[in-house]
């Protein structure tokens, strides 16, 4: 199965999405910001990222922006619960796909599944 990248600073979200994507078959890994996520991806690289926007540290942007100049081709979901110009501007950076928080179990797997398709 897939291995997933997933990096949030909110720790109960992160261990119900990781829980969400294991219960599926899916491998986890998990990061608290983008800095740490981009040193966890080059240590193990992973099929797919899932990012929150706004974090201490490195924000989901900036991930974004790095990953897309290092692997274009890698899917990279972002989810955020702030103001949706931040989802249009990770859509305009390059996301596979946005997802506003808080998000149904069923919209978080559809996107996973058609990322890596």
């Amino acid at each position: 199965m897939a291995h997933i990248l997933l990096i949030d600073d909110d720790d109960d979200l992160r261990l119900a999405i990781t829980t969400m994507l294991e219960t599926e078959g899916y491998q986890v890994n998990q990061a608290t910001n983008g800095a740490e996520g981009i040193q966890k991806f080059l240590d193990q690289p992973a099929d797919l990222i899932i990012t929150d926007i706004i974090m201490p540290g490195q924000d989901g942007i900036a991930t974004l922006l790095e990953m897309r100049a290092d692997h274009p081709n890698l899917p990279i979901i972002v989810i955020s619960g702030e103001a949706a110009e931040y989802l249009d501007l990770a859509k305009q950076f390059g996301a596979t796909a946005v997802l506003p928080k808080p998000f149904r179990r069923a919209a978080l797997l559809e996107a996973v599944a058609k990322a890596l398709s």
